[in-house]
């Protein structure tokens, strides 16, 4: 069983072109890899930590969209783990983690409701590192 969906139907146009020098609620971090980005990974996982693929395919396009102001929070570097950018994004009380890899492809990895699990997930390397691994 395949842990990601690879093919996920998104339009990977590059917004930051479009903007002003520094996006709305974008990181330093972010905006220096965005343009370079070449694929998007959706673990299994954040679909079914949304239970909602309609809302998780809303999700996506709206981090991707870069400027979208319902975020508390957008693009908020975490850490790198094995070479990867590790991001969040916040919003409706959720808490988005997504990272670039290596590859240059945005991985979303999982969605949290509740803030000590999201901080227990990013303590977790091993479990951070094998959804990476296996996207």
């Amino acid at each position: 069983m395949p842990v990601a969906d690879s093919n996920f139907d998104v339009d990977l146009k590059i917004p930051c072109v479009e903007q002003k020098d520094h996006c709305l609620n974008c990181h330093s971090h972010f905006m220096a890899v965005r343009p370079h980005i070449r694929g998007i990974v959706v673990t299994k996982r954040f679909f079914k930590d949304l239970k909602d693929e309609e809302k998780a395919k809303e999700i996506v396009r709206d981090v991707l969209d870069c400027s979208n102001a319902d975020f508390n929070e957008l693009h908020k570097f975490e850490e790198h783990v094995n070479g990867c950018m590790v991001f969040r994004a916040k919003t409706e009380g959720m808490h988005i983690v997504y990272c670039v890899d290596k590859n240059m492809r945005i991985i979303f990895m999982r969605v949290f409701k509740n803030f000590k699990e999201y901080e227990k997930f990013l303590d977790d390397k091993k479990e951070i590192s094998k959804l990476i691994m296996h996207a």
